[in-house]
């Protein structure tokens, strides 16, 4: 028998059942077991356990702030790895500096800390310990000089300790904490009471979205035929856009194997986390020269339209492909200029044409990026990417 595939994003479930797959917009005011049982029960009624498969994106990530050493290898390399874990960073704090910086005042998921090559003795003190009891955070791992690991051991309640992420040829060793940032990402969903509800219909684990999506990547030309490496997918959604992307693609090849990563963008979602993307578009220098391209005015930014939504995805695009662009300093910088091609997933595929795309490709690679061309541009019409595990 076939699979039913279900995906619970921040907005909308969508489920694949028979070759066909439908999205129903969520009930807020209902948990996420209930309103999926009164939507799709008929459908689920039909398939055995085994055979029901579960991911989700509705969390929208983990928030972590980073502290270390030294700006070019300690932070620099942390920042780095969490971003490829799909981690979302509110803060890095340069420890030599702790005290000059503010306080967070929101819940931090993970606080990572790191610094110093192994041989390296008592790097962090009192400063350190200061800061933390004034932070409100969940989880702290260190992964920096193991010289320090006794004093922070005995000092911080419940630290994971992780083999320090900086070799002594001050190489990035990236493999154990980027799995403990990943399965923090995971325990996090399926940790959801509504996601702990939803294994009364599987039998199956409860994956994030984007760790499905990240394992399609290898095989994704059996199913789109124009895509040629090396490509990027974009999936804008109600809460969050993300990019999964080839390491080669890295500009400070800094990643030392193969394989694909994801950097999440929390505030650059259409529905839920609308208010922080046009925030984000307001105070881009390149925002009102392109929907001026886009023959609107700056008001479109404060209605609530459907020519609204469509202008606030066509800005989602550029400003994520900015934020990875050479232009932009905040984020891993990725080399657009080798892309064969650029895949399009989500609610995107709803609402832009390939020509709206397309426009706003036109606008980044030629008027932002000076290139002459633009990769060939691949939309998920279907939906279907999250389905082809």
């Amino acid at each position: 028998m076939s699979k039913l595939y279900i995906d619970v994003g921040s907005t909308y479930f969508k489920i694949k059942d028979s070759n066909e797959i439908r999205q129903y917009f969520r009930n807020f005011d209902k948990n996420i077991a209930l309103d999926l049982e009164e939507k799709c029960s008929s459908v689920i009624e039909r398939y055995s356990k085994d055979d029901i498969l579960i991911c989700s994106s509705a969390n929208g990530g983990l928030s972590t702030l980073i502290v270390g050493l030294t700006n070019s290898f300690s932070l620099k390399y942390a920042t780095n790895i969490a971003y490829n874990s799909g981690i979302n960073i509110i803060d890095t704090v340069l420890y030599p500096n702790i005290k000059e910086y503010p306080i967070p005042t929101d819940l931090i998921d993970v606080v990572i800390v790191t610094g110093g090559i192994d041989s390296v003795e008592n790097i962090f003190d009192t400063d350190l310990l200061e800061y933390l009891q004034r932070l409100n955070y969940s989880n702290i791992v260190y992964c920096g000089s193991s010289a320090n690991v006794e004093y922070l051991q005995k000092s911080i309640k419940n630290i994971k300790i992780l083999p320090n992420i900086i070799t002594d040829k001050l190489h990035v060793k990236e493999d154990d904490l980027k799995e403990y940032l990943t399965n923090l990402y995971q325990a996090d969903i399926i940790g959801k009471e509504d996601i702990k509800e939803l294994y009364k219909i599987t039998s199956n684990q409860i994956y994030s979205t984007p760790y499905i999506v990240n394992q399609t990547l290898s095989n994704l030309h059996k199913n789109f035929c124009d895509v040629v490496d090396p490509f990027i997918l974009v999936d804008i959604g109600g809460a969050t856009t993300d990019i999964h992307y080839s390491t080669d693609l890295v500009a400070d090849n800094m990643v030392l194997e193969g394989g694909y990563d994801r950097l999440v963008f929390k505030k650059l979602g259409v529905y839920k986390s609308r208010e922080s993307l046009v925030f984000s578009a307001k105070n881009n220098e390149f925002v009102y020269e392109l929907l001026n391209y886009l023959n609107v005015t700056e008001n479109i930014l404060d209605e609530k339209s459907e020519e609204a939504t469509k202008v606030l995805m066509q800005l989602s695009i550029f400003l994520v492909l900015y934020k990875v662009s050479a232009q932009h300093k905040g984020y891993i910088t990725l080399h657009l200029e080798r892309l064969k091609s650029i895949v399009f997933t989500g609610g995107i595929t709803k609402v832009l044409s390939d020509e709206d795309i397309e426009s706003i490709m036109h606008f980044v690679y030629k008027k932002i990026l000076g290139y002459t061309q633009i990769p060939v541009v691949v939309v998920d019409k279907a939906y279907e990417i999250w389905t082809l595990r």
